[in-house]
């Protein structure tokens, strides 16, 4: 706190901004406020030049070798679950899916595309090493629909994906504007990997097709495998994230989850299948 101080000047009071990590700061000095964080990614400029996070302010290295980036802080709230749907919200997705700028950036900063094949090889290993994955009747059903879903996202278009989307990471400002924080799970896949979460989260199995229609796309040919199977691969890596720390009621609410994601596979796919092919 004494080194922020430092940088700021006199005058500046500087409280926590809270979260895990206790990186980051709020400062405030004669009615102006600033979000500070510590160690941010390069990252954070390009998505302030483009207009996904809050402007960058400026960014300075202390002396210990840390660096400090500062952000204009924006009066608003963060969304309701309800108002994912915003047409506002779709379009700020479309536009970071579609930014060369922040797929150029993530690559020079040394992220790799995911590669499905190797992910899914990973996953099955460690399944069966640290799960007995066939005792699980969710997790193995889960397994075979990761492996027929395989083969529908390969060789994708792959962008910039945020990797949290929840309502919890979208401001919205007194000016009507809608933000995307938080990036610390960015990566680069397809796009699916967002648009599942999203809609199997916040989004009526009635709209998926209008929300798609507003984000820029229409039931594309084999969009519905490719989200399932994005949403399989995170369902069963958070089940072995807790089941190594022995947290025995987050697994058995995640295989819940599992076997819910499961039984609306079997519901959907079917059906979203079925159109695909009609499109061919």
């Amino acid at each position: 706190m004494d080194r922020l101080k430092r940088i700021l000047g006199t005058g500046w009071e500087i409280e926590s901004a809270g979260g895990l990590t206790g990186d980051a700061y709020i400062a405030e000095k004669d009615g102006k406020r600033l979000f500070l964080k510590r160690n941010t990614s390069p990252f954070l400029a390009v998505l302030s030049a483009e207009g996904i996070v809050p402007k960058l302010v400026w960014t300075k290295r202390m002396e210990n070798g840390d660096v400090i980036t500062a952000q204009e802080w924006l009066e608003g709230r963060e969304l309701h679950a309800d108002e994912m749907r915003f047409s506002t919200v779709s379009e700020l997705l479309k536009r970071i899916h579609g930014s060369q700028e922040l797929l150029h950036m993530l690559m020079r900063l040394g992220k790799k595309p995911i590669d499905p094949d190797e992910r899914h090889a990973a996953l099955k290993k460690r399944l069966f090493t640290e799960m007995k994955a066939m005792e699980q009747k969710e997790i193995s059903e889960a397994l075979i629909y990761l492996n027929t879903f395989l083969p529908a996202v390969r060789d994708q278009q792959m962008v910039v994906c945020h990797g949290d989307l929840n309502h919890h990471n979208l401001i919205l400002t007194e000016d009507e504007q809608v933000y995307l924080i938080d990036w610390d799970n960015a990566m680069i896949a397809d796009p699916a990997a967002d648009l599942g979460v999203m809609l199997r989260t916040y989004i009526p199995l009635s709209e998926w097709r209008s929300w798609l229609e507003r984000y820029g796309i229409a039931e594309k040919e084999q969009l519905l495998p490719r989200m399932f199977w994005y949403l399989l691969l995170d369902g069963l890596h958070y089940i072995l994230w807790h089941k190594r720390r022995n947290e025995e009621k987050q697994l058995r609410k995640r295989l819940l989850d599992l076997r819910l994601l499961n039984n609306q596979i079997r519901k959907v796919i079917a059906v979203g299948l079925d159109q695909d092919n009609q499109m061919k």
